[in-house]
């Protein structure tokens, strides 16, 4: 039987891939949500809406405990995830099989709670389609603040509608969220315990996103400065390359003249050498 040459690759593609699904069932619960809250039905009258919230969070403690098993230190992981643990149980199935009672309003905002394990996906799926990992973060952490500002928007709509006379409409929770989180604060005060939490909530996570904010331009500004150097070596390098080129072609070539022949080098006539003449003879 073949077997993958990359196992740990194939068990993240098969994580990334729950995670995706993870997003997609947390985005359905949020338009449940909004449509009940917007046409005021009691979603716990509503058994379908149950049944769907169970087998969602059925699926999240499944990918919970896939994690644990494909972990190196399963002990360590279960540890630093216990929290996706708790948020992926389903309460309120809980509450209306043992008929407990409790505030149509804290019954709302436990709807909210398996959003927790939405928001561990959507960083782990950015982070799988990022490379970089301070526009990794900016981009979780921004999408993260959007989406905690609609829910505690909707969340204070329902809680403030009956009891302050300042909201009267889900505009107006949404100005009070979105002047909250840029810690200028609203016009819009909370009334009630839970709507004065979120005002602290909120600006405290506007204040956490300036410090982000800024490591994220600080990469950006590195990363186009170091690309910016980069472009002017390279185009030093192709004007110098271009101009040693342009010298060579000016330099005239001489005009080499064609080889003499080598002449034969002819020996010499040498004269006979004659013999000493004898001495004259006297008279």
């Amino acid at each position: 039987m073949a077997t993958s040459r990359h196992p740990s690759y194939t068990k993240q593609g098969i994580l990334n891939s729950l995670h995706v699904l993870i997003l997609g069932m947390s985005l359905f619960l949020v338009i449940t949500i909004t449509y009940d809250t917007f046409h005021h039905i009691q979603f716990l009258s509503k058994r379908s809406f149950l049944d769907i919230q169970f087998w969602i969070c059925m699926f999240f403690l499944f990918v919970f405990f896939l994690e644990m098993y494909l972990a190196q230190n399963r002990w360590e992981f279960f540890i630093t995830h216990f929290l996706f643990l708790l948020v992926s149980i389903p309460y309120l199935n809980i509450i209306d099989y043992y008929n407990l009672s409790f505030s149509p309003e804290t019954n709302y905002i436990i709807r909210f709670v398996p959003m927790i394990r939405s928001g561990y996906a959507l960083a782990i799926v950015i982070g799988w389609l990022t490379w970089n990992r301070a526009y990794s973060l900016f981009i979780t952490y921004l999408t993260m603040l959007i989406a905690t500002v609609y829910f505690s928007s909707m969340i204070f709509y329902v809680l403030e509608q009956n009891v302050n006379p300042m909201v009267t409409s889900y505009s107006a929770a949404l100005w009070w969220a979105c002047m909250d989180v840029t810690t200028v604060g609203s016009n819009i005060y909370a009334v009630t315990t839970f709507g004065k939490i979120m005002s602290v909530a909120l600006a405290g996570m506007g204040m956490m996103m300036f410090p982000i904010f800024t490591v994220y331009i600080t990469n950006v500004v590195q990363n186009h400065n170091q690309f910016r150097r980069k472009y002017y070596r390279e185009l030093d390098g192709d004007m110098a390359a271009t101009e040693a080129a342009s010298s060579s072609q000016q330099v005239p070539k001489t005009r080499e003249e064609p080889a003499q022949p080598v002449q034969p080098v002819q020996a010499e006539q040498t004269k006979p050498v004659e013999p000493p003449k004898p001495p004259p003879k006297e008279p």
